[in-house]
């Protein structure tokens, strides 16, 4: 399959006119309206991190679990969305971008409902596994319904800026609604998700356009199996090989992801219709696009969940104070992200991503310097923090989506936004696996229980600044040379 200029899709009901990709283009209800349910899938999954993140606090002290079991109600979420993002990707190609949408979703509010209802942990990690596993099928699926119905250029940089905003309200919007929701009960932070999944359904129904022609190829089901297995053993000992050493368990986990994983690449470079074509990591634009997905997700999630655990367990603050202390970073996003596309256009990606990488390693070291202190001021030890971080989101999120999914063809627009959605995940899950294995069972109090996660996710910050920086550099050499 060779890499070429992506094209609207002839199945979409309104495509675009085939002009100048840098030429901006009048949009018309159709294509808004379709934008506007996918947007509603993005929006969804941040709503439900947001959300989690601000109860976590409120669930362990109900259930009466340990940080270390805590993470896996984000990680199982976390683990069944980045497992099978790249088959999410591929089965909407394949079957169809419509239908695997709107099953997913239904799949999604369903588990959402379930989540709200256990009172069992291991029940309620299975429910965040599943409503995971949806998601990975919602988020590519509605990601390549944009990248095929908005050619490539000013016009998708427009749309994919647009799906950002979405994001950020999501996310600003979880956390005041968390907020408030847990101040009554950390349950109703589930059911309002089944609310708005209902509505999104009923709006793509009607909205998102039937296809009838269809990619050619089979789903490769020993990838995803090997890549999602190896992905659970690789994390499960991370997070348990600190507390208890290499015991039996944790060798056996350590080597079956070794082999599952080894298993995976194997199964890729044999089978005729491979999850992944090993052969699109040539691409150096896109293997960057996913290490800077890794690093902003990776280095993020588990910084989320370190301010988290701080303000509510050791400041006692109220799950409220904790939202609306979070929320300038959503608010941040939602006003800078309509400008993405015009920034993009003018500066290009490589240099967006580097600003936003450096905004994120910025916010980082501040809160590590400031974050701590005795009596601390929220405007002047947290707040620069957190608006670092929704400036680095919002001038990021929307460079990486282009930067990954540009230049591909429409047949592979699946794989491509499912690639690096899956990068962003694992890296959070294996981030937050590590991270929580830093924070727990420590002799710490206070901020020191949660310095060495922090240093930790502005490592990983700085590793994906670095190797974006050296991608730039590496862009301009030929130029010096010739001069």
């Amino acid at each position: 399959m060779t890499i070429t200029e992506a094209k609207p899709h002839p199945d979409n009901t309104e495509a675009l006119p085939d002009t100048d990709a840098h030429a901006p283009s009048r949009w018309g209800p159709k294509l808004w309206a379709v934008l506007f349910v996918a947007g509603l899938a993005m929006f969804l999954d941040a709503l439900d991190v947001s959300m989690v993140g601000v109860a976590l606090p409120s669930i362990g002290a109900e259930l009466g679990l340990e940080t270390s079991s805590l993470q896996w109600i984000v990680n199982g979420y976390i683990l069944g969305y980045g497992g099978l993002l790249l088959l999410g990707g591929r089965m909407a190609d394949l079957l169809g971008r419509r239908q695997v949408f709107l099953t997913a979703l239904v799949v999604f509010g369903l588990a959402s409902l379930v989540g709200g209802l256990v009172d069992n942990e291991g029940l309620l990690i299975a429910s965040r596994i599943v409503k995971g596993v949806a998601a990975a099928f919602t988020a590519p699926a509605a990601l390549s319904i944009i990248t095929t119905t908005f050619k490539e250029g000013h016009d998708r940089n427009k749309a994919l800026s647009i799906f950002t905003v979405f994001g950020a309200t999501g996310y600003a919007s979880g956390l005041i609604a968390s907020g408030l929701l847990t101040s009554v009960d950390w349950r109703l932070t589930f059911y309002v998700p089944t609310v708005v999944v209902a509505g999104v359904i009923i709006a793509a129904f009607f909205v998102v356009p039937r296809t009838t022609e269809r990619e050619k190829g089979r789903i490769d089901f020993a990838g995803s199996i090997t890549l999602t297995g190896g992905m659970l053993a690789a994390v499960y000992t991370i997070v348990t090989a600190p507390e208890t050493g290499f015991t039996p368990v944790v060798i056996t986990t350590t080597a079956a992801a070794v082999v599952l994983l080894g298993a995976f690449f194997v199964i890729e470079n044999k089978v005729a219709h491979p999850l992944v074509r090993l052969s699109i990591f040539k691409v150096k634009s896109i293997v960057r696009a996913n290490l800077a997905a890794l690093a902003i997700f990776g280095s993020y999630i588990s910084f989320q969940t370190i301010v988290s655990l701080y303000l509510q367990n050791t400041l006692q603050w109220e799950p409220i104070q904790m939202a609306l202390a979070l929320a300038p970073a959503g608010i941040i996003v939602a006003i800078l992200s309509p400008l993405a596309g015009r920034f993009i256009d003018r500066y290009g990606t490589k240099s967006m991503i580097i600003a936003a990488l450096g905004s994120f390693v910025l916010g980082y070291l501040w809160f590590i310097v400031r974050g701590g202190s005795a009596e601390p001021n929220y405007f002047a030890d947290y707040l620069p923090s957190f608006l670092l971080l929704g400036l680095g989101f919002a001038i990021g999120f929307s460079a990486v989506m282009v930067q990954a999914t540009e230049g591909i063809a429409d047949d592979e627009q699946g794989l491509a936004s499912g690639l690096v959605q899956t990068s962003g995940q694992i890296g959070g899950a294996v981030v937050l696996a590590i991270v929580t294995g830093l924070i727990s069972g420590g002799a710490a109090t206070g901020i020191g229980q949660y310095t060495p996660g922090l240093y930790m996710v502005t490592v990983v910050a700085v590793v994906g600044l670095l190797a974006s920086a050296t991608a730039l550099l590496g862009r301009r050499q030929p130029a010096v040379e010739a001069a």
